[in-house]
């Protein structure tokens, strides 16, 4: 069942669009990855699902409810965290979940407490004496303490220190191995890669990807360094197709593999090589790619079935050398 679903959702600022025909799927219990530079349009499509903003043109649901006209409705089963937290100085994290608690109708103190615990924070300090890491891990237990259906985070890692990264991803995949869903943004690839079960890439207001990470990483190239016997036949060594070679260096080769790693290996099996390191898929490579190529078309999605129609017309055949700056 698809918890988020988005159609040609459009939301235009005079002649600026921050968002155009953005279609997604977000299906029970999977960790969804929104991966973009900043100004992509990230903040802009979490807004149009809480409500916050109203599409120009299009639809958005989320539980199966419009996202303008059902918006308070919605919120009852969603824990959010925006992109730049901002708390009251006297609150403190005991007050926070009294407060959850109330508007919720609901008991929510003891599971924040124990939240509260596991993120190190002191339920008692006031917000005006805490790191802005702190305030950030505020907001979060707050988002999490009543269990909701729907986790939306935007950067939520913000502030964070890496232990404390490693605390939100295990709340995260154990909301999603109990049937929640989760759906938060960053323009982090480590973040994504570690925690997410697939992953949409949006562009100045497109999504351009919406795979999941398997796909991906099947995609990505990897880099693979090989060892001669000796560095003549290193210098004069014939590669197969699947590879680029990228240097070599007295006895090894440094290649680039875009195929199947079993084929490098039956390749290999049969030269005088001493070794073999394959390494790991190089998503960053193949997400600059995205990001930065001019021929990248976006990806529409079928309302009928869900699926995608892929148009990126040739972007993994593009070297990118230079990540963009946003």
């Amino acid at each position: 069942m698809s918890i988020i679903a988005t159609q040609q959702l459009t939301k235009a600022y005079g002649h600026r669009r921050g968002v155009d025909d953005v279609d997604l799927r977000v299906n029970t219990g999977e960790i969804f990855g929104f991966l973009g530079p900043n100004g992509a349009g990230k903040s802009t499509t979490i807004r149009l699902l809480l409500g916050f903003l109203k599409a120009s043109s299009g639809t958005a649901t989320v539980f199966g409810r419009d996202c303008w006209t059902q918006s308070a409705s919605i919120k009852q089963d969603v824990g959010y965290v925006g992109g730049d937290v901002r708390l009251y100085p006297w609150l403190t994290a005991r007050r926070a979940f009294q407060i959850v608690g109330e508007i919720r109708g609901m008991d929510v103190l003891a599971d924040g407490m124990l939240l509260a615990e596991r993120f190190r924070l002191e339920p008692d300090l006031p917000v005006r004496k805490m790191s802005r890491g702190n305030r950030q891990k505020v907001a979060l237990v707050m988002a999490l303490a009543h269990r909701p259906k729907l986790v939306i985070l935007d950067e939520p890692t913000s502030g964070l220190d890496p232990l404390m990264q490693d605390t939100l991803a295990d709340c995260l995949r154990e909301l999603a191995a109990a049937g929640h869903t989760v759906f938060f943004s960053s323009h982090t690839l480590s973040e994504v890669e570690s925690l997410c079960d697939r992953v949409a890439i949006v562009r100045e207001g497109r999504i351009v990807v919406d795979e999941s990470l398997e796909v991906l990483k099947a995609r990505a190239p990897r880099t693979a360094v090989v060892t001669f016997e000796s560095a003549t036949i290193a210098g004069n060594i014939a590669v197969p197709d699947i590879v680029t070679v990228q240097s070599r260096s007295e006895t090894k080769l440094h290649v680039q593999l875009t195929g199947s790693a079993v084929e490098l290996t039956q390749w290999a099996a049969s030269q005088p090589i001493v070794d073999l390191s394959i390494g790991k898929p190089n998503l960053e490579f193949l997400f600059r790619q995205y990001y930065n190529s001019d021929s990248v078309q976006p990806v529409r999605r079928s309302a009928t079935n869900g699926s995608t129609e892929d148009s990126t017309n040739g972007a993994d055949d593009c070297l990118i050398t230079e990540a963009e700056e946003s």
